[in-house]
């Protein structure tokens, strides 16, 4: 009788997920693993149909080799990844804790941090950018980012130039991260910190050894969130250089299926990375 009951209530669950399941069939993984199928071949459209040749790995090896576009949007996308993801967590784990405190008008505080998620988009973004808005107000009358200018071939000097002029846009994506650090802290035991407080600890001490071992899950969720929300970007370069690659005829939906595969496979390295090193610290300094 128990049998009848579990199998009959497994035959419900799968019949109220079917419309997802096969909506995930069809519409995500068969267009997936056509576009993998298509890296491999050079891709034209016809009167007649889609024509393709198969040119075995040679997309993937002319992106590596031949497309000098893409290798420095890559090394771009890269550097701007190791910037932008550190900033944006350190900062909403800050926000967060100043929204934590009891203090007047905190729902409009979060609601204002909230506000650039529901208005951000390419579009927007774009607009901002091309008024010069998204920089820090008069930064080219300082002298030192007229130095970093002056020089900007260098990595460092590089990375500084674009943080510099990025700074609003990196905080501007900072809104959801901010909802789940605060979510994490207002789940925090309060008798583990009075407790701390008794043991004679101080507030620096119970960040480092209470709040950041409770939420370090909810940090690598947030750098997981952080690095794939940065990397489908609208304005992402490497996304616009693949939706260029679709139309052109030299090129076609071939070549930009490699680099569409190509990205896909350096942002689950980056995230495998990332998460795998977090993990391994997070055991091994608060085990």
């Amino acid at each position: 009788m128990k049998s009848k009951l579990a199998s009959r209530n497994r035959m419900i669950g799968l019949l109220f997920v079917s419309p997802w399941i096969i909506g995930f069939l069809v519409f995500t993984a068969l267009p997936l693993l056509y576009s993998l199928y298509l890296s491999f071949h050079r891709v034209k459209i016809t009167t007649s149909g889609i024509r393709t040749e198969f040119v075995k790995f040679g997309n993937y090896q002319f992106a590596f080799t031949g497309d000098s576009i893409f290798m420095d949007r890559l090394t771009q996308y890269i550097e701007e990844m190791v910037i932008s993801v550190p900033i944006i967590i350190v900062f909403s784990l800050i926000i967060a804790l100043l929204l934590n405190q009891k203090v007047k008008f905190r729902s409009f505080f979060r609601t204002v941090f909230f506000l650039p998620v529901i208005i951000a988009s390419g579009p927007v973004i774009k607009e901002l950018m091309d008024q010069g808005v998204t920089t820090i107000p008069s930064i080219e009358q300082y002298a030192i980012y007229q130095m970093l200018n002056a020089n900007p071939e260098g990595i460092f000097n590089g990375m500084l130039l674009y943080l510099i002029k990025n700074l609003i846009v990196i905080l501007w994506f900072s809104g959801v991260q901010i909802l789940i650090f605060l979510a994490a802290l207002q789940k925090m035991d309060q008798q583990t910190y009075e407790a701390a407080k008794i043991d004679g600890a101080s507030n620096w001490e119970m960040f480092w050894k209470v709040t950041l071992p409770s939420i370090t899950p909810m940090i690598i969720v947030n750098t997981i969130y952080t690095i794939v929300m940065f990397s489908i970007f609208s304005l992402n370069p490497i996304i616009e250089h693949i939706q260029k690659n679709m139309f052109k005829v030299d090129t076609g939906f071939g070549y930009a299926s490699a680099l569409s595969w190509i990205y896909f496979l350096i942002i689950a390295i980056a995230l495998a990375l990332t998460v795998g090193a977090m993990s391994f610290k997070g055991k091994s300094k608060y085990s």
